[in-house]
């Protein structure tokens, strides 16, 4: 059996539940149980605070843990990384007071810096040659500004709303994250076999979103210009309907270019456009 480290709350627990869930792996909701075994999938869930999972999956508590990449570049340990999520996506920056005027990273030269994330921060300022403060805290590093703790911050930005709440901008943005899926590097061959089927199962979800099943009614004469309109994954699906003359076209579009390819079949001819959603894609 697997045992998966999962941040005990917040967004990232939240997106790791829906996306376990989609999976079709059922974890029995508690809010007081540390661990947590499915129902119908060898996995079982380990609930921890963010900073402690890599740490965790490094030391072989747990085989796997689900985690933000800025947590796991931070706390530098030994586990790998077997696949990036797509999820729980954001950036670290520094920021400054928004009255300030910013000449370039040679501003934070000898400036008191508050962050919760010290090891990326001074990794990147001694790339860049300049010496500073930083002043660890946890919490509301976004204040500290505001109560001459610091002349500055590095934190986590999703919208970036928190900085102007607090009069803040910002001016660098030093790495993004996203969450990641981490492993031990010591597994079983029995525990990799569950780890290859999770990793399945999540992909097939993956490769579903944004993602539609359109099916529509063609004249059967404007099947070759439908066809070039359709980036279909291999070649749409194309069948003959009862009434002479007309066929039925099965394709899958991405969200992004749905509503202009739509417009394009129906100025070739294009008739019942039905629209279905997809839960999960096996390529």
């Amino acid at each position: 059996m697997l045992r998966i480290a999962v941040q005990s709350k917040g967004r990232l627990f939240e997106e790791t539940m829906a996306l376990l869930q989609e999976a079709d792996i059922k974890i029995p909701s508690s809010k007081r149980i540390l661990l947590v075994q499915s129902t119908n999938f060898p996995v079982e869930v380990l609930f921890l605070r963010d900073d402690d999972i890599p740490q965790s999956v490094a030391n072989g508590i747990a085989d796997l843990g689900i985690v933000g990449e800025n947590e796991f570049v931070e706390r530098n340990e030994d586990a790998e990384i077997v696949k990036r999520l797509g999820f729980s996506k954001c950036r670290l920056s520094l920021a400054i007071p928004k009255d300030v005027d910013y000449p370039g990273l040679s501003w934070f030269e000898g400036r008191k810096i508050a962050t919760s994330y010290p090891g990326i921060l001074e990794r990147f300022m001694e790339k860049n040659g300049i010496k500073t403060n930083i002043h660890v805290i946890t919490g509301s590093v976004e204040i500290a500004p505001g109560i001459s703790l610091a002349d500055a911050i590095f934190d986590i930005v999703s919208s970036g709303s928190t900085l102007v709440s607090n009069r803040l901008k910002e001016v660098e943005v030093v790495m993004q994250s996203e969450a990641l899926l981490i492993g031990n590097k010591n597994l079983s061959e029995e525990k990799k076999a569950i780890l290859e089927e999770l990793i399945f199962r999540i992909e097939a979800v993956k490769a579903a979103e944004d993602k539609k099943y359109v099916l529509m009614n063609i004249p059967t004469d404007k099947l070759s210009e439908i066809i070039k309109v359709l980036p279909g994954m291999k070649s749409p699906t194309v069948m003959p309907l009862a009434q002479e003359g007309w066929s039925s076209v099965h394709t899958v579009l991405d969200q992004k270019c749905f509503w202009e390819i739509i417009g394009k079949l129906k100025a070739i001819g294009a008739e019942g456009i039905l629209v279905l959603p997809i839960e999960k894609m096996i390529l």
